[in-house]
This record gives C-alpha cells, sequence and structure tokens, in this order.
C-alpha cells in the first residue's frame, strides 16, 4: 500500500483553510478539512487517480479536486506519494507553485 506524506506546505495550506472558514463556522471548517483529508486517502489504493496538474506537464504531478480546492501531489514512487499543496480553485497556481517546487522549498513532514 502506498504511504501519504504531507508536506509542510500542504500541513499549512489545510490550516489556513481551516484558519478562515473558522471565522464563519467552526463547524464547517472541521467538514473541509475532513473532506480534504478523506480525498487523499483513496490515494493508496489508486495513486494515478489524479488527473496530471497542467501547469506543470509532468505525469508524477497530479491533482484531485475536493470542492473548492485543488490537492496537488507528487507519486514519488510505488509506495509513496507526496501531498504537495492544497489550493483553492479560484486562484492562479503558476506564481507560487512552479517557483516552490522547482527551487525544491517544499519540506517533507511524516503522514497524517
Amino acid at each position: 500500500m502506498v504511504r501519504i506524506n504531507w508536506t509542510i506546505q500542504a500541513r499549512n495550506d489545510l490550516k489556513n483553510i481551516a484558519d478562515y472558514i473558522s471565522k464563519d463556522s467552526a463547524v464547517y471548517a472541521r467538514r473541509q478539512v475532513l473532506k480534504i483529508r478523506n480525498r487523499t486517502k483513496t490515494l493508496k489504493s489508486l495513486p494515478r487517480i489524479g488527473k496530471i496538474v497542467p501547469e506543470t506537464e509532468k505525469t508524477s504531478i497530479r491533482e484531485l479536486i475536493e470542492g473548492n480546492y485543488r490537492i496537488i501531489y507528487k507519486i514519488i514512487s510505488q509506495n509513496r506519494i507526496d501531498i504537495l499543496t492544497i489550493h483553492h480553485t479560484a486562484r492562479d497556481l503558476t506564481p507560487n507553485f512552479s517557483i516552490f517546487y522547482v527551487i525544491g522549498m517544499f519540506s517533507f513532514s511524516s503522514s497524517f
């Protein structure tokens, strides 16, 4: 089975999403975070289920959509997937994602 690792960036993104939504509703903030986390669990058995991220065109970098969020991940090996970032669909990914990924600013943390 595939191990899912969350980068520090992805963990921070999830926390920021929760903080933002909780300004209106702590209940909905928790629900959204759980939906995102649960959505990534499908990667354990179906790592290639996501579509290739068009901004990168790299087959190892893919995304799942959960509500208004893009869950961007990288297939590292047959046994490991790294969640790179959680990004709102209304925002442009290109300025942030390409720079962070190319210069290797994603730091990795333990499984969620």
